[in-house]
């Protein structure tokens, strides 16, 4: 999925004036928005731990929920060992996540308020896995947009990541909202081309998305499209969701962001307030940029 530079850019600049001027046939939503003031680095969002509720079997993992109602919780392993697992459960929805290493990873707590099941699971064989702890929490969100304005494993960034640095550069002559989104999809979409190489390597596996380096190396996957996106505008204060699911040509990411007193938004046109929309810098930047099929969400975070 090669994009054609000098086509790329024509539809980058009509994006970019379709954002700001609102035309859509005749429903132009919203068709402005007001002047204000840029997120500072003060203002950035960052998990933090104290360790006060936690899960633990006790040799091989630690979870600390502490944050819960922040929209995030903590998990490490704590000791170096493969096959560890963190499930999140809420009624028949399930985020199983691979559990890597011994620092602490941040992982969305995204299934709105009720009671959620935190479970360690340890690999005996193949795909069966054994309980090693387990435990329930009540989960009353504090702000139901907070899952989406925190890093975690799968948007993954800290104050020192190149995207971090990228994200205010991108927007610091802009002197509205609308417009800040609008450059940072468009960074995307020129910055990076698919990886069809990647795409094949990975095709039987799961990888967590590398921002920075495809940042740096300008390729990626639409798990890394997505990702990306999502990372300028949490850094950004712009509640942001990468959805993982089925599109009429395959299993595929795009990303849903939301703005402030306008509801959820479309970098490239405009939807009805409160509604969630798709936002997809991968299909944007392809030969699949007119694509108008279906977009069935499995997963978000």
């Amino acid at each position: 999925m090669k994009k054609n530079k000098i086509i790329s850019e024509v539809i980058c600049i009509l994006m970019v004036l379709t954002l700001l001027c609102g035309c859509q046939d005749s429903k132009k939503y919203p068709t402005e928005c007001k002047e204000s003031p840029s997120q500072t680095e003060e203002q950035v969002l960052w998990p933090s731990y104290e360790q006060t509720d936690v899960l633990s079997d006790g040799n091989l993992a630690l979870v600390d929920f502490t944050h819960k109602d922040d929209g995030y919780i903590y998990a490490r392993l704590l000791q170096e060992v493969i096959g560890i697992k963190l499930q999140i459960q809420k009624d028949d929805k399930k985020y199983n996540y691979d559990l890597k290493t011994t620092d602490f990873t941040t992982f969305p707590v995204n299934m709105e308020n009720g009671t959620y099941t935190i479970k360690i699971l340890q690999q005996i064989e193949g795909t069966r896995y054994a309980i090693c702890a387990s435990t329930s929490m009540e989960v009353n969100l504090t702000n139901d947009l907070a899952p989406y304005l925190y890093p975690n494993q799968i948007v993954n960034y800290t104050n020192d990541s190149y995207v971090y640095k990228k994200s205010f550069e991108l927007v610091k002559e802009d002197r509205d909202d609308l417009t800040r989104i609008a450059h940072l999809f468009k960074y995307v979409v020129d910055t990076l081309d698919y990886d069809d190489q990647k795409a094949k390597d990975v095709s039987e596996t799961f990888v967590l998305p590398d921002i920075d380096g495809s940042l740096k190396s300008h390729k990626g996957i639409c798990f890394d499209y997505a990702a990306s996106l999502a990372a300028l505008c949490r850094i950004q204060g712009f509640p942001a969701k990468v959805i993982v699911g089925w599109t009429d040509i395959e299993y595929h990411a795009w990303v849903e962001i939301y703005l402030k007193d306008k509801g959820w938004i479309n970098p490239k046109i405009y939807f009805k307030k409160e509604k969630w929309n798709l936002v997809d810098p991968t299909f944007s930047d392809s030969k699949n940029s007119d694509y108008e099929g279906k977009y069935d969400e499995v997963y978000h975070y």
